[in-house]
């Protein structure tokens, strides 16, 4: 039997978490292939804990209380680090705890799994349910992303990592900043599922328009170093261009350089010593 954990970051979205582990709870009643936990990081919500019921279909659920808010990104990657260091797993799968990331595509993952166990799965993002005007700044953080990086990422945090793939990300002081740029950059290969982002539980969404800037800016940082190979060539490019661009290249020069700028201070939440000594702002843990 194949031991899967589910990690689940939470701030302050108790009453969704509820809605969550009761269909993640009906999505893997007939998995009996498998042994599911859940593993929840509270992110020092500022909203006291509801009474929480462990779901029938999963073995166990253990909650994680953090002393000082750090974010959803630092919070998967101190819950990857502390899963590969206390549980006993084989696979590991990261969710959301809103409802955007939908608990029946569950099941696609562990297909998806079953057919190349040694194999991780990322959840590819194929149907958005935001606004026009996001999906469009969506679709152009794609493309900027892969015009500075040659990367197309595509994918969230949505995904099933072998114990493999969980150990070498452990390993890379980048995870600390962004998820899917280090599975893009230090995993050799994963298969995909496409994946329908869902509508949250409760609440409007989280993700707004300044948290897209950053998110996209966190993802190309990770590739700072090929971000400034790239846009040296363009910077010398755009030189030879300036009988047709006239005043235009400097102001293309210019916006490259700044644009050089902002990554490299995104690239500063690289924190490799703040990631390894992350189990330090653990408060306490509890089994429901």
């Amino acid at each position: 039997m194949k031991k899967i954990i589910i990690l689940i970051p939470i701030y302050n979205d108790w009453e969704s978490l509820i809605k969550l582990l009761d269909e993640i709870n009906k999505t893997v009643e007939n998995k009996k292939d498998y042994e599911f936990k859940c593993i929840v990081v509270n992110d020092s919500s500022t909203i006291n804990q509801p009474k929480l019921s462990k779901p029938f279909n999963i073995k166990s659920l253990k909650i994680i209380n953090m002393k000082e808010n750090r974010g959803h990104a630092r919070c998967n990657a101190f819950g990857l680090k502390y899963i590969d260091k206390n549980e006993i797993y084989d696979y590991l799968i990261l969710m959301d705890g809103d409802g955007e990331d939908r608990p029946e595509e569950i099941k696609s993952l562990l297909d998806k799994i079953s057919e190349s166990p040694r194999v991780s799965v990322v959840a590819k993002r194929a149907k958005r349910s935001e606004g026009e005007l996001f999906k469009f700044l969506y679709q152009a953080h794609k493309i900027i992303t892969f015009i500075f990086t040659g990367k197309k990422i595509n994918f969230g945090y949505f995904s099933c990592l072998t114990k493999r793939d969980v150990n070498i990300l452990i390993k890379q002081a980048s995870l600390w900043n962004n998820y899917s740029g280090s599975v893009k950059k230090h995993l050799d290969s994963y298969n995909e599922i496409e994946s329908i982002r869902g509508y949250r539980y409760f609440g409007p969404s989280k993700m707004t328009l300044l948290n897209l800037v950053i998110h996209s800016f966190s993802i190309i940082s990770v590739f700072k170093y090929t971000v400034f190979l790239r846009s040296t060539f363009m910077i010398i490019i755009l030189s030879f261009l300036t009988k047709i661009l006239g005043s235009n290249t400097i102001i293309f020069q210019i916006l490259i350089v700044f644009f050089n700028l902002l990554i490299f201070i995104v690239s500063m939440r690289e924190n490799e010593k703040a990631f390894f000594n992350s189990d330090k702002n653990v408060r306490d843990e509890t089994n429901v």
